[in-house]
């Protein structure tokens, strides 16, 4: 659904580069996460990749559009969620939703089921002047489902929500994924590039360090280890044990068999440790 080969950008002629000599492919139907600090090239790949900035070097393909020179066509199956949220302070929710439906040539979704989606229903004819900046960020993700479009851009949709109302809207992603949409997510936050993403590319100073899933990196990087708690001549006791030494599997088996163990947890490398490693760098 998109393909990315030899992409360099820069918004100083000579550079430096924001992005450089990116390579990547998103198969129909996959959320393919670029993780990395600001600065790293995250939204600037959007952008060359959504045809706001334009195609200096390289070849990109997106849904069978040649990106050098896009075709209005294209758009009809673009949606984009903006990290920094771009409504219309004077129209109402629903007014955004019905303009934003107007500018499409395709079939587009009921404003108002949108609304209620992302739990804006009950101020849909309200200013957004007036909205909280959560409030407008929601309504820029329902706005980039208006015309369901198959190859779906968010950047860093949860930012700014409170933890209830992100896990709604990481379910949504994964919905409208199921359905069939292709999603290009951009974002610093690991957590949820690990819940949502078949791949994971990182990208540290405009370069692509590493693409995986993150099951795969964490199995590359990650040491087996579990946590045991359990009691000892009347005590609670935790021990951390490798699951890949003969001797800590031995004492596994043995705590085991006296059926003294209350509580196992394994532990795995997180996505933001597997980053550090790799690229030696944080996400702040």
């Amino acid at each position: 659904m998109i393909t990315v080969k030899g992409l360099n950008h820069s918004y100083k002629k000579g550079g430096p580069f924001a992005v450089k000599d990116a390579n990547f492919e998103i198969a129909k139907g996959e959320i393919l996460g670029f993780l990395g600090p600001s600065g790293a090239g995250k939204s600037t790949t959007q952008g060359v990749l959504t045809g706001l900035l334009p195609l200096q070097t390289g070849e990109v393909n997106v849904a069978g559009f040649d990106m050098r020179h896009p075709k209005r066509e294209l758009y009809n199956q673009l949606g984009v969620s903006f990290e920094q949220s771009n409504v219309y302070a004077k129209l109402t929710a629903l007014e955004n939703l019905q303009f934003y439906a107007s500018l499409f040539d395709v079939p587009t979704e009921d404003p108002m089921k949108l609304l209620a989606l992302v739990g804006l229903d009950h101020v849909a004819r309200k200013r957004t002047g007036e909205f909280s900046k959560g409030m407008k960020h929601r309504l820029t993700f329902a706005r980039s489902m208006i015309n369901k479009p198959e190859v779906w851009f968010l950047d860093e949709p949860t930012t700014g929500l409170d933890p209830a109302i992100a896990h709604d809207i990481k379910g949504i992603i994964k919905e409208r994924n199921n359905r069939g949409a292709t999603v290009f997510l951009t974002t610093h936050n690991m957590q949820v590039a690990d819940e949502l993403c078949h791949r994971v590319a990182f990208i540290v100073d405009g370069e692509i360090k590493l693409i995986d899933s993150p099951r795969n990196l964490k199995l590359r990087y990650g040491e087996r280890v579990v946590d045991v708690e359990h009691t000892a001549d009347g005590a609670l006791k935790t021990e951390r044990m490798s699951l890949s030494a003969r001797e800590d599997q031995q004492r596994l088996n043995h705590l085991l068999e006296q059926g003294t163990v209350q509580t196992m947890h394994t532990k795995e490398a997180t996505l933001e440790e597997i980053f550090i490693a790799v690229t030696g760098r944080g996400l702040s």
